[in-house]
C-alpha cells in the first residue's frame, strides 16, 4: 500500500509541476500580475491554472480508463510514444519566446476569485494542454490498471499539489527579485525547463527500449 501511495505521490507531483513550469502565456500572466498588482494576485491567478489543469487530467484520465486493456498489453510503446512526443515539446520550448505574449496589465489587484477564475478561464483555452497531459501520463505510466481509484484520487490531488507548489515558489520568487527581473529572461527559463524535461524523455525512450528488446 505504501508503496502504491509514494508511486503516485511522486509522480503526481512531477506531472503537476511539468504541466505548469512551461513559461507560456498564462506563466507571463502570473508574472506580469505578480510585479503589477502583488504577489497574492499572481499566486491567485496560478491556482486558477491549476484548476484548469486538473479538469483536463481528469478528462484525460477519464478517457485512457476505457482503453485500460490496450495500455497494459501496450506499456513499453506508449510510454516511448510520451517521451519522443516530451522531446518535441522539448524543442518547442528552446524555440519559444514567451515574451512576444508580453501585454500591458491593469494596475488593480482585484479579488481573489476572479484572479483564480482569469487564471482558469486563461488555460482552459488553450486544450493544447491535452497533449503534454497525454505524453506525461504515458511517459510516467501513471494510470496503471492494476491501480484501483483511490490511488488515482491520491494521484490527481498532487498533481494539483504539484502545480500550486510550483506557482508559490514562481511569484515567491519574482515578488522577491521584482527589482531586478526582466521578463525576457523567461526565455531562459523555459530552456532551464526543457532541459528537466529532455532527461525524463530520454530515460523513458531508453527504460522503453531495453524492456522491449533487452
Amino acid at each position: 500500500m505504501l508503496e502504491n501511495l509514494f508511486y503516485m505521490i511522486w509522480r503526481g507531483i512531477a506531472i503537476g509541476v511539468m504541466i505548469s513550469a512551461p513559461m507560456g502565456p498564462v506563466g507571463i500572466l502570473c508574472i506580469q500580475r505578480t510585479l503589477n498588482r502583488g504577489r497574492r494576485c499572481g499566486y491567485f491567478t496560478g491556482i486558477g491554472a491549476a484548476l484548469s489543469d486538473m479538469f483536463y487530467c481528469i478528462l484525460t484520465g477519464f478517457g485512457i480508463s476505457f482503453i485500460e486493456d490496450f495500455l497494459y498489453d501496450n506499456e513499453n510503446w506508449i510510454q516511448l510514444f510520451g517521451s519522443v512526443v516530451l522531446l518535441a515539446f522539448v524543442i518547442y520550448l528552446f524555440k519559444s519566446n514567451p515574451s512576444k505574449t508580453l501585454k500591458k496589465p491593469e494596475e488593480k489587484a482585484g479579488k481573489d476569485s476572479k484572479n483564480v477564475l482569469g487564471g482558469f478561464l486563461f488555460t482552459f483555452s488553450n486544450p493544447m494542454i491535452l497533449f503534454l497531459i497525454i505524453a506525461l501520463f504515458a511517459r510516467f505510466n501513471f494510470l496503471k490498471p492494476e491501480m484501483n481509484i483511490w490511488y488515482w484520487m491520491v494521484g490527481y490531488l498532487f498533481i494539483f499539489a504539484g502545480a500550486v507548489g510550483w506557482w508559490w515558489l514562481v511569484t515567491f520568487f519574482i515578488d522577491k527579485v521584482r527589482s531586478h527581473f526582466n521578463i525576457r529572461s523567461m526565455r531562459l527559463v523555459n530552456r532551464v525547463i526543457a532541459c528537466v524535461i529532455l532527461v525524463f524523455a530520454i530515460v523513458g525512450t531508453v527504460t522503453s527500449i531495453i524492456n522491449m528488446y533487452g
